[in-house]
This record gives C-alpha cells, structure tokens and sequence, in this order.
C-alpha cells in the first residue's frame, strides 16, 4: 500500500485511477492542476505522483522539474501519463528524473505494473537515502568521540580542511583512528556522494599494488586478458586513502606525485592518459623525515602531501577521553549483541584509565566488546576485563644493584639501547617504547652514541 497523487485535469480520468487504485488498498490523493499537486507533495509527501503530461500552466514536467528542487527526502517517485503523440516529451521526463511514463489510454494491467515497480524503486530510493544518512553521521565530524584538549584541535583542523581539496598527511601510531579522521574529511566534504577508497600500501606486493591504483591494458603483463580500470579511475570525483604511504615503494611514489601534480593516471601498458579529479589523503605510523634522509621516500611527494597535517595522538595521551569511548562502545556493542549493558563498574573504569594502551583505540574496542559479550550483569566489571589487560612485572629500582667498582652511566645507557634494538628486531619505535622514549629521543641519543644507522628501520 501507497501514498499516490493523482494529477489530472480531467475529473473523469481522476475518477477512474482512484477507483482502480483504491480496489489494490492505495491511499490515492487527487490534484487538478500542477500547481495544487506541489502543495499536496509539500504537505502529504506521496511516494508516487502519476500525472498528466499536458495540464495548464505548469505541465506534468514543470511539476517534475519543481519537485526536483527539495530536499531528497522529499521527493516522490513520478509516472507521467501521455497521449501515443507526445511520448518524445514522455522520455524527456524520464531524463529528468521520471521513473517511467504510461500511454493513453491506460490499461488497468500496465497501469498496475507500474505503479508496483514504481514503489518498489521508492521504497529502495528510501532505505539507500537512510543508508547514506547514516554513513554520513556515522563518520562526520559529531562522530568523532573525544574531548580532550588534543582532539579539540584535531577536530578544529578537520572543520576547515573537509570543505577544500588540498591534500592532507594524517600522523600517528597504529590503532588511533587515522582512517577514521580520513573518512569524516571526505562525508564532511562536497565529495561525500561519490567513491571513497581506502587501500593499505603495506598489505599488497608491489606488483600488485600498481596494477590495483593505476589499472591495466590488454598484454600489459602475463595473466592481463582485458583491461582494468585501476582504484584512481574508479575513484575520480572521490577521496583516495592511502594508509601506510611510508611503505610504498619508491617507484610508485613517482607516479603517484605525476597524479597529484597533473591530476592524470595512464594505466600499465596503455599509452593513453586520463584526467582524473579526486581528493588524496595519506596516512602513516613513520617518521617520513626519517625515511627521506634514508632515502626510502621522496621528498617532493612527501611535501605534496603535507599540504595540511594532523597529528593523531595515541590514547595514552588523551586518557581523559577514555570514559566517552567507552561509553561509545559499550552502547554500540550492545546494540549489535542486543544485549542491554548500561555502564561500567568504577574499579573496572579505573583500570582502562591506568592501562598504557600500546595497540590504542582499536584495542579498546575490542576489549570493550569482548567485555560486552561476557558480561552477565547490566555493567561491565573487573573480572569481565582483567584478562584482557596484561600487565608486566617491571623490575623496580631497588632489584638493580650499583657494582662497588662504580658504573659508566652513558656506556650502560648505550648496552640498553643496543639490547632494546635486538629485543626490537631492530625497529626502532619498539625500542623506544621499550625503555619508554619517544621516537626522536631514543634517535638522538643512538645516535649521540654513534651507534650507527644501519638499523634504523
């Protein structure tokens, strides 16, 4: 069953829709003219509007044209009806938006096929409008939870970049929500509508992720049948996202600064190149200044895009947005369990605020949704957490014993540098937060100590 307006200049021709329409249980609404149907859509808001297509003053394509400029909400799903000699005009509708139009006269059978494809595309039209309402809330800016200090200004940068094209270079740790913070800049941007299209550089082969971003010819490499439209293509008018761009190699890097510069991509084997308009924002975990001393990242790429840069702060500083996360989770994981947890035990909060959070956001998600799921009561308490806080025996001060021959502080500082490196696997972020350094700390001191840069990685 249907809203359906019925516009029709002609009372007999009314008469005769409603009492068909009415016999399949629609609701049928009936305007004389253009000009009464606007004001019945604006009011009633009908899914489908079958109308006439020569009325007087305002035509059934007037009437379509009008309707067109509200809000898509409110829109209605049009069927215009027309003599054998105007169908040109019919289809002209049809390009303008009409989903489908009906010739005079109408026959009862026809008339109800339509109308029955009519809402079956309405009620699609519905439920994809919905859909993108909520991709839309789910990543724009409201949705970003945090209200410390630092996510103020990450907040405030992602306001006044979304509405431009410039190119953004996202910072931070693994796990803080770059891809997050990426997502609301393009559903908070005038590209929403369109394509957004992440892809990890670090997770697919070199051959294979040139082949994904720039597409491929016929016979460009065995295996290449057809030809393919790469990720740039298929994202043009969108936001391309390209997460751990520190790991892209290096001839990929040139091609992808060509397509920032000149906004075109030739796929692989083809001689042809295309323009392509689309938004770049890249992300990563490295130190990129590092990477360019090292010669492993281009220089010119890397300020191409750091047109604007946000830096991400990882959860251990910003531990008082910890309660509204979890808050966030605990509703959202309850929703998806349908379970009805209503909070979180103070001791067991107080935990989460103590943990130093090394896998950060993403780890307190799914401590929170396992917590969810074993929960028995109506809140999440300590013994619903605990195994999924691990905590290391560190050895205090008083274990340490000073030799009586006394020590070389700056040669013991250097054994535990090098041993942190060797624990590390000669990553030097997991050795600096081994001995609970910051990345550029734990640098200057290595290499104050002139223990080389060969393992600097």
């Amino acid at each position: 069953m249907a809203d359906i307006l019925v516009v029709d200049d002609e009372p007999l021709q009314r008469e005769i829709l409603r009492t068909i329409l009415l016999e399949e249980g629609h609701n049928v609404i009936e305007a004389s003219s253009g000009e009464e149907a606007f004001g019945i859509i604006t009011e009633r808001l009908p899914q489908i509007v079958l109308t006439d297509l020569k009325m007087g003053k305002m035509s059934g394509v007037d009437l379509l044209k009008k309707a067109n400029e509200l809000p898509q909400d409110q829109r209605p799903t049009f069927i215009i009806m027309t003599a054998y000699g105007s169908i040109a005009s019919a289809v002209e509708a049809i390009k303008d938006g009409a989903f489908d139009y009906l010739t005079k006269p109408l026959e009862k059978d026809n008339l109800l096929l339509k109308i029955n494809q009519a809402i079956e595309r309405a009620e699609l039209l519905r439920e994809n409008l919905k859909l993108r309402n909520t991709l839309y809330n789910r990543f724009s800016i409201e949705g970003i939870v945090g209200n410390s200090g630092a996510m103020k200004g990450v907040i405030e940068i992602i306001k006044k970049v979304a509405p431009t094209n410039a190119t953004v270079l996202i910072l931070g740790e693994s796990g803080t929500g770059k891809e997050l913070i990426a997502r609301s800049i393009h559903y908070s941007s005038s590209r929403r509508s369109k394509t957004f299209t992440p892809i990890n550089c670090a997770s697919i082969p070199e051959n294979l992720l040139e082949s994904e971003l720039f597409g491929y010819e016929p016979g460009a490499f065995t295996g290449a049948t057809s030809k393919k439209k790469g990720l740039i293509e298929t994202t043009d008018g969108g936001t391309l996202f390209l997460d751990e761009i520190g790991d892209m190699p290096s001839q990929l890097q040139a091609k992808i600064l060509r397509v920032l510069q000149d906004g075109e991509v030739r796929r692989l084997g083809g001689k042809e190149t295309f323009k392509v308009d689309l938004r770049v924002i890249a992300a990563t975990n490295q130190d990129l200044e590092r990477l360019i001393e090292e010669g492993s990242f281009r220089e010119d790429l890397y300020y191409r895009l750091r047109v604007v840069t946000i830096n991400v702060p990882p959860l251990r500083e910003r531990k008082e947005d910890i309660p509204l996360l979890v808050r966030h989770f605990i509703a959202k994981y309850s929703e998806e369990f349908g379970k009805r947890i209503e909070g979180i035990q103070k001791k067991a909060l107080n935990m989460l605020m103590d943990y130093h959070w090394p896998g950060n956001i993403r780890q307190l998600e799914a401590v929170i949704e396992r917590a969810v799921i074993m929960a028995d009561g109506n809140e999440i308490s300590p013994e619903d957490i605990k195994d999924e806080l691990p905590r290391k025996k560190s050895r205090t001060i008083q274990d340490f014993e000073i030799p009586d021959e006394g020590l070389v502080f700056e040669e013991l500082e250097k054994q535990l540098m090098v041993k942190a490196m060797e624990k590390a696997n000669n990553v030097a972020k997991r050795a600096a937060e081994l001995l609970g350094m910051s990345y550029k700390t734990f640098w200057y001191r290595w290499e104050k100590f002139g223990l080389g840069k060969k393992s600097e990685k």
